[in-house]
């Protein structure tokens, strides 16, 4: 009897093609879309780092059995990381030549921030030094590594943000510095140790130095995620079912905080708010994705990019161009630049406002890339509805600046107008929405994941951190 086959390398998508029965749609379902697509990138000769995907039948076979990895799954994963080992031409846990990777979830319909991530795994005590020594660059090394223990005692052992973020923000605030990019190497080994001590202060063990069993508790957190509380919030609210389940991905971590020729970036191959056939998006220099779609740093427009690293610009537009002829649709895609090099990390079909729908679907049918009558079918009857939304006129504007009633202007992640009491808390909002039937502003620095609930709750949303492609923005978005 032939073993199930629970892992998908890089360069096996014809092999999961032909297990589905040759159709998209089931591979989306089987690898995810993230999984499938970042296949997909590589097939078509796109530059794409070594990664496999651990399918999403396993996701379920995980949940069913009591949340216990399915037969032979564990060890088609350790085989599939000897293969990326070779692609890559470095050795996970070997201090000389660590591979580092991340471990990203992908489920077949996006879900943008509901599910779980986590960067940098195999970095320890040992093989953060040889990144360190083969870099030439010891703050890259520690910052990568204080990145590690922070989202892993965050997202795989459940530990608060708080638990980090307030010894973090507090050091800086000790230092007078402004931003992440002013810790020194000093700074960020003496932030490794404190995050250390916080994963044993709140767990009563150390943080785990192995990197096999970094990775194994990475993948359990990404598959348990798949049934957190934002996951299911924002599956009733798609009504996405619960069987679909969520796939794995583990990818050779390139870095986008190498220095100020290395970054990171997420951007829509058109404005998803207005429709506008133009590249929309942020990016930031000597920073990790999660920077960006976190919506934690204020980030710079794409077009930027153009003037601190236009070689690597002008590849992104012309690879952003190939994928949206190649699968029709406006794209939302992740990047990262490291060292000047290019590489994307993710494309998939972009949230949009029901104005931009309609713009788009009108726009690449007079293109010739689509049919009317798919023009029509891409415009749902949700959206219709979205279209008869308040919105303000340019005249109450005018209006209300001369006489000083305009009180603050900011980047708006999606057209409309909402008037509503003030809430700073996800679950008083979702609360007095829900039991006072107030209409409700939800305020926040920046939102998390786990605001979904009072996300969806509130008839408006203002945050003072992050931009127009963080998942905040995408997932208030795509709710009108």
């Amino acid at each position: 009897m032939v073993d199930k086959k629970w892992v998908y390398l890089f360069n096996e998508l014809e092999q999961a093609e032909a297990y589905v029965g040759g159709k998209w749609d089931s591979v989306r379902g089987l690898l995810g879309g993230k999984g499938a697509n970042l296949a997909e990138m590589y097939r078509i000769g796109l530059p794409v780092p070594p990664f496999f995907t651990v399918t999403t039948e396993a996701c379920n076979a995980y949940t069913a059995g009591g949340f216990q990895f399915p037969a032979g799954m564990w060890d088609q994963e350790l085989a599939a990381l000897k293969k990326v080992e070779e692609a890559s031409g470095k050795k996970f846990g070997d201090p000389s030549n660590p591979l580092l990777v991340s471990c990203r979830s992908g489920a077949k319909e996006s879900m943008p921030g509901m599910m779980d991530t986590v960067l940098n795994i195999g970095l320890n005590d040992e093989t953060v030094k040889g990144i360190a020594k083969l870099t030439g660059n010891e703050r890259f090394a520690y910052d990568s590594y204080r990145r590690l223990v922070m989202m892993f005692g965050s997202v795989v052992l459940g530990i608060a943000d708080e638990a980090f973020e307030h010894p973090f923000d507090s050091y800086k605030e000790k230092k007078g510095y402004k931003a992440d990019t002013d810790l020194t190497a000093d700074d960020l080994k003496q932030l490794v140790e404190t995050f250390k001590q916080v994963v044993k202060k709140e767990k009563g063990f150390d943080f785990p130095q192995e990197p096999v069993e970094q990775l194994k508790l990475a993948t359990q957190a990404v598959f348990g995620s798949w049934m957190g509380k934002r996951a299911i919030d924002y599956r009733r609210a798609e009504s996405i079912p619960d069987t679909l389940g969520t796939a794995v991905n583990i990818v050779t971590m390139v870095f986008g905080n190498m220095g100020w020729d290395s970054g990171t970036g997420v951007a829509f191959t058109r404005n998803p708010a207005t429709g506008e056939n133009k590249m929309y998006g942020d990016y930031l220099l000597n920073a990790q994705g999660e920077d960006v779609v976190a919506g934690i740093r204020n980030t710079d427009p794409i077009e930027k990019m153009g003037e601190k690293l236009p070689e690597a610009y002008q590849q992104f537009m012309e690879i952003t161009a190939k994928l949206e002829k190649h699968y029709k649709n406006m794209q939302d895609v992740e990047f990262t630049i490291e060292r000047g090099r290019l590489w994307m990390l993710q494309t998939r079909n972009g949230k949009r406002t029901a104005a931009a729908a309609i713009k788009i679907a009108v726009d690449m049918a007079n293109e010739g890339l689509i049919s009317k009558e798919e023009a029509l079918m891409r415009v749902t009857p949700k959206q219709v509805d979205a279209m008869l939304h308040p919105q303000f006129s340019e005249d109450g504007k005018k209006v209300a600046k001369k006489e000083g009633r305009f009180y603050a202007t900011g980047v708006n992640a999606s057209p409309g107008a909402a008037v509503g009491q003030v809430y700073f808390d996800a679950d008083k909002a979702e609360q007095m929405a829900k039991e006072e039937k107030q209409a409700v502003i939800m305020v926040r620095p920046f939102t998390k994941p786990d605001d979904v609930h009072g996300m969806l709750a509130a008839k408006g949303i203002l945050t003072s951190e992050g931009g127009a492609t963080s998942h905040a923005a995408v997932v208030a978005r795509q709710f009108g």
